[in-house]
């Protein structure tokens, strides 16, 4: 198979002038906290998309995505969402930029020069729809390569901030900060503490020692995961809401103690055997149950994400692993954004004393578990677990081992 330099050169008749390489990303603990103004614990891996790119004097954008033999072409300015959705993580970002040099009357020299058009092909292995964001990476690389190339002098956040911007306005996503911060700032062997509310952060040390960190990928992605994932930031909303009647005091989850959570919303409770009732949209009691169980959940995982943090620092990677499986634990009975596949797979090593911590990882109804692994049982481990999984679903396992490496960078 040529290389991406080598396919940029067939299909343009020139070699690219430069190359930028995005992680993927996975986060360890933190799950559902990034709307709610918590933490969050990324870190970027050895899992990539790869531009190459060359200036054009046409008023041209080509574009060309290698793993799906396609290409596009659309005229540099002006730029409008298009049907085609990869297209729209390049664009989307252009666009970006576009704005940011149109409010600067400095910049017209560069503008002229950004809507002179370009070549781009993309290239990667992030697997996709498995939570990796490899959305976010295409952003992540097409931001930096344009920031390096027309010498933009944009800080690595003011990139993630556009980049998430480009995914609201052309992508229709209104994701959240985390997966782009967490593929430009990625640095090898570290993960990174985000604070959601005021996007302040700190690296710390990994240290897995004799352990590695490993991926089941359910190949699933439930069909009401969106509504869902809407319907939990509507529940999240009208709980502080709750809260605020009792506590005026509260702005945001991070103001609010599991005491709170327990004193004011537990008087909204339904009776025990209504609690798991998924009818949630006909009986007013049990919609206060499960606002409580969303509340009660991230105001623990914002303590719990907390903790974690504490736990790296003295290198205690077995309470950090139970805090994992802890994590899950709401995520499945309160946040209820679990599914059958991902609990068999969380089932399937939370006893196992080879394995410090597992949840599911992501917006959920599919996609990934992470799970922290000793390295000389992966091969026996992920074995089993495949086996046990197909057996229990009738689907196949993906696996892969992932190291965390550098965020995007020129290649």
């Amino acid at each position: 198979m040529p290389s991406i330099q080598e396919k940029f050169t067939q299909l343009f008749g020139h070699a690219p002038s430069l190359m930028v390489q995005s992680p993927g990303r996975i986060n360890l603990i933190g799950e559902h906290t990034d709307y709610n103004h918590g933490f969050v614990l990324p870190a970027a891996i050895n899992k990539y998309v790869q531009i190459a790119f060359e200036h054009r004097t046409d008023g041209m954008i080509h574009m060309h995505a290698i793993d799906l033999n396609e290409t596009v072409t659309v005229p540099a300015h002006p730029l409008q969402p298009h049907t085609i959705t990869w297209v729209n993580y390049i664009i989307g970002v252009v666009a970006q930029v576009h704005a940011h040099l149109t409010s600067q009357a400095s910049n017209n020299e560069t503008l002229s020069k950004l809507n002179q058009g370009f070549d781009i092909c993309i290239q990667g292995d992030i697997p996709i729809g498995a939570g990796l964001s490899s959305s976010a990476a295409v952003e992540s690389a097409v931001i930096f390569a344009l920031n390096e190339w027309y010498a933009l002098g944009l800080t690595k956040m003011q990139m993630a901030l556009m980049a998430q911007k480009a995914e609201h306005e052309f992508a229709g996503v209104k994701c959240g900060i985390m997966d782009m911060f967490a593929s430009i700032h990625g640095e090898a062997n570290q993960v990174m503490l985000l604070d959601c509310q005021d996007l302040s952060f700190k690296y710390y040390p990994l240290q897995l020692n004799d352990y590695c960190i490993v991926l089941f990928d359910t190949s699933i992605k439930h069909a009401l995961a969106s509504s869902e994932y809407n319907t939990r930031r509507l529940e999240c909303e009208k709980g502080i809401k709750i809260l605020q009647q009792t506590y005026p005091a509260i702005q945001t989850f991070r103001d609010v103690s599991v005491q709170q959570v327990e004193e004011c919303l537990s008087l909204c409770k339904d009776t025990k055997e209504n609690i798991n009732s998924s009818s949630v949209t006909t009986h007013p009691s049990l919609i206060s149950t499960k606002v409580y169980q969303r509340c009660k959940y991230v105001v623990e995982e914002i303590e719990r994400v907390q903790l974690a943090v504490k736990d790296l620092l003295v290198g205690d990677m077995k309470a950090f692993g139970q805090k994992m499986f802890a994590t899950h634990r709401g995520l499945s009975e309160l946040y209820e954004v679990s599914c059958p596949e991902l609990d068999v797979l969380v089932n399937a090593v939370k006893n196992n004393e080879h394995v410090l911590g597992a949840r599911m990882m992501g917006g959920g109804f599919g996609g990934c578990t992470i799970n922290i692994i000793k390295a000389t049982e992966v091969d026996h481990i992920m074995n089993a677990v495949s086996s046990l999984y197909t057996q229990q679903t009738k689907r196949p396992l993906k696996v892969y081992p992932v190291q965390i490496e550098q965020g995007t960078h020129i290649k």
